[in-house]
């Protein structure tokens, strides 16, 4: 089970971190949406977040919703592949809307590694699926 805001989501509730989600269907995860949500992620206390590094989507709505929601530092990323963004650790627009990673140099990729650990070791946001885009 994922703790959130005082609740917790059992695992077999999470979406599968095989599905392959698209850039349009991952836009919809931007942190911009208020209340509590209902239907499929009903039990959830707030609206998912998805930001996506490395090709893995995380669901940082489980702990990171003051860094990622409407308002918060790094909404920015949420609802976007932010692994350019990431490896270069910048905020410029450019960057954030550019999702080629392959023009890296080896020191950037290793920071955009990094983030993705974080995220799955220290973090513990959830991986809710894949871009499904080669990379």
């Amino acid at each position: 089970c994922y703790p959130i805001m005082g609740r917790l989501v059992p695992d077999g509730k999470l979406p599968s971190s095989d599905r392959i989600i698209s850039t349009e269907e991952l836009a919809k995860y931007d942190g911009k949406l208020e209340g509590v949500p209902d239907g499929e992620f009903e039990g959830y206390a707030t609206h998912p977040i998805y930001v996506a590094a490395l090709n893995k989507v995380f669901d940082v709505s489980f702990g990171g919703v003051p860094m990622y929601a409407k308002d918060g530092p790094y909404n920015r990323f949420a609802g976007k592949d932010a692994s350019r963004a990431l490896a270069l650790m910048s905020f410029d627009p450019k960057d954030i809307e550019n999702t080629a990673i392959d023009d890296l140099n080896e020191k950037q990729v290793k920071v955009l590694m990094d983030w993705v650990k974080t995220f799955e070791e220290k973090k513990g946001y959830p991986v809710v699926g894949k871009l499904g885009k080669k990379i």
